[in-house]
């Protein structure tokens, strides 16, 4: 049985190991989308995703899709589209773009997850030095970008766009890259793609996900803006090339 959030208490969560099968992870419905229960949330690995008229719903699937940013896997194909030096990359310089971006409906799709109260909360973390964008710029122009949240040091992708082509691979590069030289422990896929793990996802049962991020999410993290006034250009991003074991 799905839990019922109760309004008044905004660190309330029932146990993930309580998620439903089918559909996989569906864990608790309604509360808010204040920063304090979507710290709490995240604290627990769970995080919120519903549609337009829909109440919110809370998920915590199982298995958990991850990566680990020094395991990001570069392609031939990528390496060779960032040598060509058109694109720059930087961090929390317009994260309003980027989630406006990730916001847009996609072509096969009708509509989109996040709806303005989504935007809204997930704008006021990164006021909060909690939410975190990266933007690929091509002649000045934001063609691509990612958003998440941090919590110490583990990070939460939320969502990603392309205006170019590979423009959203270029953004995980960076953040990979970021992160790994920051010494964060895992970055959290949520739902399992043909496309992240092309990228080095792999899949690890809810419980492993809830250790790494027990161990990870209690370390001193980076809770403010990460723009520090300087753009990476898209060639000078280190990636590791594809192969080794995912696990």
């Amino acid at each position: 049985m799905i839990a019922l959030l109760d309004p008044r208490d905004r660190t309330a969560f029932p146990d993930p190991a309580q998620a439903l099968r089918e559909p996989n992870g569906l864990l608790a419905v309604g509360g808010d989308l204040s920063p304090e229960r979507l710290i709490q949330a995240y604290r627990r690995g769970i995080f919120p995703w519903f549609s337009a008229g829909d109440p919110i719903l809370w998920w915590s699937p199982d298995p958990r899709a991850i990566l680990i940013p020094e395991r990001f896997h570069g392609s031939r194909s990528l390496r060779k589209r960032l040598r060509r030096g058109d694109l720059v990359t930087t961090l929390d310089r317009d994260f309003a773009g980027v989630i406006q971006g990730c916001s847009e409906p996609r072509d096969a799709e009708d509509g989109t997850w996040l709806v303005p109260e989504m935007v809204a909360a997930y704008r006021q973390l990164h006021a909060l030095g909690l939410a975190h964008s990266v933007e690929v710029w091509r002649a000045g122009e934001l063609v691509g970008g990612l958003y998440g949240v941090a919590i110490g040091r583990a990070f939460f992708g939320e969502s990603m766009f392309s205006r170019v082509s590979d423009a959203s691979k270029v953004a995980l590069a960076r953040l990979c890259e970021q992160l790994w030289d920051w010494e964060f422990g895992v970055i959290d896929c949520q739902m399992t793609t043909g496309h992240l793990l092309s990228l080095g996802a792999f899949e690890v049962p809810r419980a492993e996900f809830l250790t790494l991020l027990d161990r990870h999410g209690a370390r001193p993290g980076y809770d403010r803006s990460w723009d520090d006034g300087t753009e990476r250009p898209a060639c000078a991003i280190r990636i590791a090339p594809v192969g080794g074991d995912g696990g």
